[in-house]
């Protein structure tokens, strides 16, 4: 199952989260970290649902990237969270 998770680079650190799954939140020092984190947050996450019995949320979040009008100087590599 492939869940779709929102990675946010901050001042000092990352955080990610899953749309579909609300409360599985994670913050880490770098974007593979983040990752990493996220993906075991949301294992357990399914886990804890699954030991009490709740329904496992599908996932139906997807994320698009859109064109806005705006200054031309700012590129797609201005948004990249390397």
């Amino acid at each position: 199952m492939k869940y779709a998770v929102v990675i946010e680079k901050g001042s000092e650190s990352f955080g990610a989260y899953a749309p579909d799954l609300p409360g599985c939140a994670v913050v880490g020092e770098s974007r593979e970290e983040v990752v990493q984190l996220i993906q075991e947050a949301i294992e357990l996450h399914l886990q804890s649902l699954k030991d009490h019995g709740d329904e496992i949320p599908p996932p139906v979040s997807s994320f698009e990237f859109v064109n806005v009008a705006g200054d031309s100087s700012f590129t797609a590599r201005d948004l990249s969270l390397r």
